[in-house]
């Protein structure tokens, strides 16, 4: 018999050590060391023993590829997430933060896809079927495939399947739903690895398509274990801001299609509304040119969207000007300023406080809305409205040069089509050059407007 000793092993990783302590030295993750009986001393080992395959191996080239494809669910924008449609036995996994709409985007999916003649089951283990039931009335998801259970026991949730033969399955959420064969509370790491892996397992077996909702943390990583993300199919995460009602269903992972695109929804009172077209979502509706605006093109996922970047540049006698931005980050301001200041000729900048922000609550990460942002401050420092028809993007450098951005043929594109005919970009070559040209726009463009007034 091997004596033993307390032990302490991090149920993410493995990873053991002699005493307990917060945080796991190998996988870093907070939370996940718990106490274990680690046997100690030599022991006799115990060699697996073989067992002929069900089938031999073969040669890859001589295995026939079965036709994986995409079934619609009834959403345009979440079946181009996807990569065309939910695919039969696919595990994909919903996140986002708390309120933002997920069981209400899942439970339309559901109503669709029963709509179409296939059944499904939705097993709600955070709110009861009461409750559910009182929101698929409010948006018109009632159907009579759609069949209803309130469970959290992943037993009875596997008998719920048995019972209805589903052809698709949602869960609402794996960390609500716990194993009475593993310890601990439902949403431990443990308990989300057994809930999460039977699932699948289930799934995988019977072809059904299996929809996860996941809560995420404090930071917006998915909570649970790493494996969770591993062991599904598709990693979607659903996001938006409370304050507007746009909302933003971007994937991560994705097995059987790209993970470059993103669908566009719109929370409504009736429920949530897909929006195949938000290339007005992020314009402001102003009649007259304003200074301190301009339009730049930026993709979302493989979507070129026109985004309205507004500036205002107000003088000071502060020794520390403000520099307050919403939407865009504050590094690149700061240095599109320094730009402008040092090879633009905008020589007062230190002595203004500045604030740049976008319409609509979109956030613009990307290098190539820099030249829209430093056309806006130089319109807003000199006030010279830009007219309606000029979008600009390209991405500045710190020598005062205009860089080539990505997919700079489809955002002219897109430009041209609603209706901007005239575009700055790498063709400017520094950005004084394309800060002139966008001044002597804007004062033909006010000159027209004189001459019409008169």
């Amino acid at each position: 018999m091997a004596r033993t000793s307390t032990a302490f092993r991090c149920t993410e990783c493995g990873w053991s050590t002699a005493k307990w302590v917060g945080r796991c030295a190998e996988c870093q993750q907070w939370g996940t060391v718990v106490e274990a009986a680690a046997p100690t001393g030599i022991t006799r080992t115990v060699k697996a023993a073989a067992i002929a395959p069900s089938q031999a191996a073969r040669p890859i080239a001589h295995i026939e590829v079965a036709a994986t494809s995409h079934r619609p669910s009834g959403i345009g924008e979440f079946d181009r997430v996807l990569g065309g449609g939910i695919v039969a036995g696919a595990a994909i996994l919903l996140s986002g933060e708390p309120g933002v709409g997920k069981s209400t985007l899942l439970l339309e999916v559901a109503a669709r896809v029963a709509a179409g003649g296939r059944r499904v089951l939705y097993v709600s283990a955070e709110e009861s079927a009461a409750q559910v039931r009182l929101r698929a009335g409010r948006t018109g998801a009632l159907h009579d495939e759609l069949y209803l259970a309130a469970e959290a026991d992943l037993a009875t949730v596997l008998g719920q399947i048995d019972e209805v033969s589903p052809e698709l399955l949602i869960v609402d959420s794996v960390q609500t739903v716990a194993s009475s064969l593993v310890d601990g509370l439902p949403g431990q790491p443990s308990q989300v690895r057994e809930v999460a892996s039977t699932l699948i397992r289930v799934a995988k077996e019977r072809d059904l398509p299996l929809l996860l909702v996941g809560h995420v943390t404090k930071d917006g990583t998915i909570a649970g274990p790493r494996l969770l993300e591993h062991l599904v199919d598709v990693v979607c995460h659903f996001e938006g801001d409370r304050q507007t009602s746009l909302r933003f269903v971007r994937a991560l992972k994705n097995r059987f299609g790209p993970t470059d695109e993103v669908g566009c929804f719109e929370m409504t009172g009736d429920g949530i509304a897909e929006v195949p077209d938000p290339s007005g979502l992020f314009l402001s509706r102003a009649r007259t040119s304003v200074s301190g605006t301009c339009v730049t093109v930026a993709l979302e996922g493989r979507r070129a969207l026109p985004v309205e970047v507004q500036a205002l540049v107000v003088a000071t006698k502060a020794p520390q000007p403000r520099r307050v931005v919403n939407g865009v980050d504050p590094s690149r301001v700061a240095m599109i300023l320094a730009v402008l200041e040092r090879r633009a000729g905008l020589k007062a900048l230190g002595e203004h406080d500045v604030y740049v922000s976008t319409v609509g609550g979109v956030r613009l990460v990307e290098p190539g809305a820099d030249l829209a942002i430093a056309v806006a401050i130089a319109s807003a420092m000199r006030d010279r409205a830009v007219p309606h028809e000029l979008a600009a993007f390209g991405e500045i450098s710190l020598a005062g040069e205009v860089r080539p951005v990505a997919a700079a043929t489809q955002r002219a594109t897109e430009a041209r089509r609603l209706g901007y005919t005239s575009i700055l970009d790498v063709e400017a070559g520094s950005v004084r050059a394309a800060v002139e040209r966008a001044m002597l726009a804007a004062k033909g463009s006010r000159e027209r407007e004189l001459d019409a007034a008169f």
